[in-house]
């Protein structure tokens, strides 16, 4: 009995050398068990060896395998070929990024929107070593603890249109992580982090379509995260309309 294959559509491109992406197709062995990442390191391995992408944990956990499956990003190490048996698969980078070689993709514009939204627990007080721990209680890490979940695998900017529109807008994951410490009892740069994401290109931006909730691997759930903190801003705003003296 001939052995079950699937073709792989794989997008190839070299922005130095070639002028336009194309396409190559693949044919891989059909296994019940392979995921779209078994096919690619079988590519690499068996067919051809100049095939680009990053990958590294195969457990969903490290984000860096993440692509566009069948026109969905997918994190292709939990991205089954039965699914999608006997059907060709295409596979393309992550959407709205500059592609570095076939499918691998230049992640600096998010990296730059950690910064800006100072993604990293800012201490509201310093402690010495000897004053102990940062401690929090379950409740308290509960507040917080979906958001904190994020992989950094930039599905939801893939799947995000206003991002595709508007590379100014921080996006779904940057400004969850944001969330995520505003929400954290032991951080205090939330004000210092409101100018960034209540500014037009942040939160409010954001038309609330939910694919990059859709699509998030982990559950993050940035479109709610997004939505909170618009409530937040919204409550600051009137509180200083209607009551202007009451910081003074």
């Amino acid at each position: 009995m001939p052995e079950k294959t699937m073709t792989l559509e794989v997008f190839r491109y070299q922005p130095d050398e070639e002028e336009h992406p194309r396409y190559q197709n693949y044919e891989v062995p059909y296994r019940e068990d392979w995921v779209v990442l078994d096919a690619l390191n079988h590519i690499k391995d068996e067919i051809d060896g100049t095939l680009s992408y990053r990958w590294s944990c195969r457990m969903g956990v490290c984000g860096s395998c993440g692509m566009m499956v069948n026109g969905d990003p997918k994190l292709t190490c939990a991205t089954f070929l039965r699914d999608y048996y006997p059907s060709a698969i295409r596979v393309e980078p992550l959407n709205y990024f500059p592609v570095i070689r076939d499918l691998i993709i230049n992640m600096e514009d998010f990296l730059h929107k950690l910064d800006d939204v100072q993604a990293w627990l800012i201490p509201k007080q310093e402690k010495t070593v000897e004053e102990g721990e940062y401690l929090q209680s379950p409740a308290e890490l509960a507040h917080f603890k979906q958001f904190s979940m994020c992989i950094n695998c930039m599905l939801c900017y893939a799947a995000c249109p206003v991002y595709g529109h508007s590379q100014e807008f921080l996006g779904p994951a940057a400004i969850a992580l944001a969330q995520r410490y505003n929400l954290d009892s032991r951080d205090g740069a939330a004000e210092s982090r409101a100018d960034v994401i209540f500014q037009d290109v942040g939160i409010w931006e954001c038309t609330f379509v939910g694919d990059c909730s859709r699509v998030c691997p982990k559950n993050v759930d940035p479109a709610g995260a997004i939505q909170q903190a618009k409530v937040t801003h919204t409550k600051q705003f009137m509180k200083e309309l209607l009551a202007p003296w009451g910081n003074r």
